[in-house]
Formats: structure tokens, C-alpha cells, sequence
């Protein structure tokens, strides 16, 4: 078991949404916890659950940068141990490079414990597998521009070439513009698609289509935020066994 360094802010990715799928080493940190900001509009409020009583938790979802900071600076000069508690895994999407570099302006570290992100949460929903043999063996993991731009060679439409298995975060709401991107780059309106919201929640939905409908399909269902579209073939019908368990394939790990 990790021994905790109150000197250091404490960074742990929550998982997708269901309190179980939190790290048994992110689970032990947050029951020491002192002090846990968290992603109030995105994390599980039952993950609070797992603080002692006297913990102080404060929902950032009504605080600035700054703000967010200053408690964790006080928390550090007050000798307690804080957490930040994010959504999913803190290397997508998570800002916690920003929040680093303000910390270490105090001249303060911190330590991150991995998550389980909603990319997996929602193909597990799903039971399918991004990486299908002669189907697909990538996966693009991206989002729509928006307040946040992307870079220009990684538009939708630029990946939508290579017509491999796609994970599209925080693009939902402009579900028909993700369409018609993907359509133009290259993927063919037969392809699957399944949109899942709040992945591993008990209010967990999943829309199955294709290009040609799915925009349609989650417009009728009302869905306009917390969801991950899922495009490609691997969720198709097309299927061929792997060599790992092959009975004629020599293996050197299995």
C-alpha cells in the first residue's frame, strides 16, 4: 500500500461513473483523504461515500482555477492530505497539466493515481471490442472543435480516412456535425455507430444506428451531453478469430 505524502496534491481519476469502478489505489487514497475537490457536474456523488466524515469536499463545478488552487494550497500549508477527484482518467480531457503548473508556481508537487475513462466504461456497455482481428487494430480517441479548438490535422474529417474504430468525446450535442464530417472524410453512411450516455451510471442509455441515422436517433432520444459516439466497423457483425489462441500458432506469451 502507497504511504500518502501530505506534501503533495493527489490527483485520482475517478472512472467512468459506477463508484465500484474507482482503482483499489485511488479507493484507498480518498478514504485518507483530507480535503477532496471534485468534478461535482461529472463525478458519482456515491464516491464520497468512501471519505472519512470529517473530510471537507468542495464540488468545483461553481469554482475558478484560481479558486480551486487556493484550496489546495491551504489544504498542503494546513498539513492535510487533498485530493483532486476527476471524471474517467486524468490523461484525457482532465486539465491536469494546468492545475500542475499553477501548483508548482507554490512551489507544490502532486501525484497522479489512474483511472478507469469512460472510452472503456462505454464498450463494456456495449461488449465490444475496439481492436477486432482484419476489422480494426486502432482507435482513435479525439473530439470535436469547439470553445476548445483541435489542431488542424486532427479534424474529424482528416481522421475519418483511415476508417479505423473512433471514441469522440464531448461532441454530442452537435451530433449532425460530427456526421457530416465523418461522412466527408471518408467513412460510408452504413457505418456503425452506437452513442452511449453516462457509460457504467444506473441511467446509463445506449443508441445503436449508423451514419446515415444515429443523429436522428439521438436527437429523438434527448441526448445532449455526458456521452461518448462510437464509430467503426468493430461494431459491426464482421468478426475473424484471432492467432492468440489459435491450437496451430506457436506462442511465446498467452
Amino acid at each position: 500500500m502507497e504511504v500518502v505524502d501530505k506534501s503533495k496534491v493527489y490527483f485520482v481519476g475517478a472512472g467512468p461513473g459506477d463508484p465500484e469502478l474507482i482503482t483499489l489505489k485511488g479507493y484507498r487514497i480518498l478514504q485518507q483523504a483530507d480535503v477532496v475537490i471534485y468534478a461535482g457536474s461529472l463525478i458519482n456523488p456515491e464516491l464520497l461515500n468512501y471519505c472519512k466524515p470529517e473530510a471537507e469536499c468542495h464540488d468545483s463545478a461553481y469554482l475558478h482555477l484560481q479558486q480551486i488552487i487556493q484550496l489546495m494550497v491551504d489544504g498542503i500549508h494546513n498539513d492535510k492530505l487533498v485530493v483532486r477527484l476527476q471524471t474517467g482518467d486524468l490523461s484525457l480531457y482532465g486539465s491536469v497539466r494546468e492545475q500542475g503548473e499553477e501548483l508548482a508556481k507554490q512551489e507544490i508537487g502532486f501525484r497522479c493515481i489512474a483511472g478507469v475513462s469512460s472510452f472503456l466504461g462505454a464498450a463494456a456497455e456495449l461488449g465490444a471490442e475496439y481492436t477486432v482481428p482484419e476489422v480494426s487494430q486502432s482507435l482513435i480517441i479525439t473530439r470535436m472543435a469547439g470553445r476548445t479548438p483541435t489542431p488542424e490535422l486532427e479534424s474529424l474529417e482528416l481522421f475519418a480516412r483511415h476508417q479505423t474504430s473512433m471514441a469522440i468525446f464531448l461532441s454530442v450535442k452537435g451530433i449532425a456535425a460530427v456526421v457530416d464530417k465523418l461522412v466527408t472524410g471518408g467513412y460510408p453512411t452504413d457505418t456503425p455507430v452506437s452513442v452511449v450516455y453516462k457509460a457504467t451510471w444506473p441511467d446509463c442509455q445506449v443508441v445503436k444506428g449508423t451514419l446515415a441515422d444515429i443523429a436522428r436517433k439521438v436527437t429523438d432520444a434527448g441526448i445532449q451531453k455526458t456521452a461518448l459516439i462510437l464509430v467503426g466497423r468493430f461494431l459491426g457483425e464482421e468478426y475473424h478469430y484471432s492467432k492468440l489462441y489459435d491450437a496451430e500458432f506457436c506462442h511465446e506469451y498467452r
